[in-house]
């Protein structure tokens, strides 16, 4: 039987072109998206502080002393918000 060839085998390279056809690059994200997407988190914190804080004396915050438990929901509710668009964020 006769022998085969030896080839010189060449280093594996990646193809610029062939990794990146299915997905398409998107600019990076602009600064308005960035600040209310911090905007979102920063004022679901606040939300929370004040309730919080303002728990002793709600006489000050009677709109807010309504609101109960909700107040948990809206200040949590706003942190999610901005930390779902973190994901969309570049």
């Amino acid at each position: 039987m006769p022998k085969s060839k030896v080839r010189k085998k060449t280093d594996f390279t990646i193809n610029p072109g062939a990794a990146g056809a299915g997905s398409a690059r998107t600019a990076p994200s602009s600064t308005w998206y960035v600040a209310l997407m911090l905007g979102f988190m920063l004022a679901g914190l606040a939300w929370l502080v004040v309730y919080y804080i303002a728990a002793a004396d709600l006489d000050a915050l009677k709109w807010m002393a309504d609101l109960q438990f909700w107040n948990l929901a809206i200040g949590f509710g706003l942190m999610v918000v901005g930390l779902l668009m973190t994901m969309r964020w570049h």
